[in-house]
């Protein structure tokens, strides 16, 4: 048994790599500086050893390989460390190329938004068919357990990310996994702290097109124009375009507004009715990309769509925490314009006319730097109240986006702060949705027992 050491352990993609070395019979320990559930529950579950923060004795020196997440950069204590040693060092996603991907068929899902979401449909999806595919999602599925495993089966679905791999390699994640099958789910401008402008992302995304082999399937929306131009640079493998547009391949028809119930349309043939309990147009969008993935490895969907009304997603995608005082709390990990949009569109379709507060951590590094700045405000016309955390270190300025927002909006310096406006803000009957990449200092949690008392 070899003993591997990650570095960045409790982010959801490198938790994911954590489980599957376990899985293999690895002695896993790993080092994170912010380690928070649902991952850090996983991982105690999982029996393996954390190390908070990040020092020069952090890897064990008899540690076998080091698997370095791409939240580190030199002059991090613990990869100065490691260097000097002369420890061997591997990336996430190079790990999980070598050591699991090898004589699987995977099936990749790439997007700025969705890929979360869709992965675990399209891995719920492949399992009641019977095919016990393996998975690493970025995020605890709530049918699973657990956010990774290696399956039985021959599929594996990863979310793909376009982020970088690590700090000795810039590539995006996704080109190590050399997909059958890939979802192109959308394509919008984020992670403004590695990539310069849209086009450079597109080129990522055409390098992850030139791995899909000819007799494999990209699986693309149809209604994204950036996604189109990515086709356009190259394609060399059978292209599926969904959406809500009749005239594509795959195309949903809604049968409720909140998006709870659509009919599955291939080739303006019917398939079936998907009834369930995710809302939003959104996530009509993620079903329909995971149920032609599903098609292109042999899944009969008149068998699996039934199964679509028990699946219960993944954990922080408009997760109910709880309901005190007449008020219901959510947890969803938006963090992109477009997903707070589209979340609250969801959210407001179902409850209508109701108050929705939202509690936001602009968290992300393309939210810090502001590179969403502008877009923030007409995202949430769909709230009634905004509480921001303003923590020292956002470059923007959060009065003109207050200004610019249709409701209520305020910032906070801390959590204890937000916490105290919130609860001048709320009235029975008010969701509140708490909106955060990151832990939050566990403020949906605070709240609800706030409410309780």
């Amino acid at each position: 048994m070899s003993n591997v050491h990650i570095l960045g352990i409790a982010g959801t993609f490198m938790g994911g790599v954590a489980a599957l070395a376990r899985e293999l019979g690895h002695d896993v320990s790993g080092s994170d500086q912010a380690i928070y559930p649902p991952m850090s529950t996983q991982l105690e579950t999982l029996g393996i050893r954390l190390d908070p923060g990040y020092r020069a004795d952090s890897v064990p020196p008899d540690t076998s390989e080091v698997v370095v997440g791409n939240a580190l950069s030199r002059g991090n204590p613990a990869v100065e460390a490691v260097l000097d040693a002369g420890q061997r060092y591997i990336s996430g996603a190079q790990w999980l190329s070598e050591q699991v991907l090898p004589g699987r068929d995977t099936l990749a899902v790439a997007g700025t938004h969705g890929k979360t979401t869709t992965t675990t449909i399209l891995a719920w999806l492949l399992e009641a068919a019977g095919q016990a595919p393996g998975f690493l999602i970025g995020g605890v599925a709530e049918d699973f357990g657990v956010s990774a495993r290696l399956g039985q089966g021959r599929p594996f679905v990863v979310e793909a990310d376009e982020y970088d791999t690590a700090f000795f390699d810039k590539r995006s994640k996704f080109v190590h996994y050399r997909p059958l099958v890939a979802i192109l789910n959308n394509l919008e401008y984020d992670h403004a702290d590695i990539f310069p402008d849209v086009a450079a992302i597109q080129r990522q995304f055409h390098h992850l097109v030139r791995t899909v082999p000819a007799r494999g399937r990209l699986i693309v929306n149809g209604e994204d124009a950036r996604l189109a131009e990515v086709l356009a640079m190259g394609c060399w493998t059978p292209v599926e375009r969904f959406g809500f547009d009749p005239s594509l391949e795959w195309h949903a028809e809604l049968l409720s507004a909140d998006g709870s119930a659509f009919v599955v349309h291939h080739r303006g043939a019917r398939v079936g009715e998907v009834h369930w309990s995710l809302l939003g147009r959104h996530n009509v969008l993620n079903g329909l990309a995971a149920l032609a993935a599903a098609q292109a490895v042999g899944v009969v969907l008149a068998d699996v769509l039934p199964a679509l009304a028990r699946f219960r997603s993944v954990k922080r995608r408009l997760e109910v925490i709880g309901t005190a005082a007449g008020v219901t709390l959510y947890d969803d990990f938006a963090h992109h314009p477009t997903a707070i949009a589209t979340t609250l569109e969801g959210l407001r379709a179902k409850v209508g006319t109701a108050r929705i507060v939202v509690a936001m951590e602009p968290r992300s590094n393309s939210m810090r730097l502001g590179a969403h700045a502008e877009a923030l405000a007409p995202s949430l016309a769909l709230a009634d109240a905004v509480v921001f955390l303003h923590r020292p270190g956002l470059e923007w300025d959060a009065a003109a986006v207050i200004e610019a927002v249709r409701g209520e909006a305020v910032a906070a310096p801390d959590t204890d702060a937000l916490l105290a406006r919130l609860q001048s803000v709320v009235q029975p009957g008010d969701h509140v949705v708490f909106m955060s990449n990151g832990g939050f200092d566990a403020a949906p949690q605070r709240f609800l027992a706030q409410l309780r008392v």
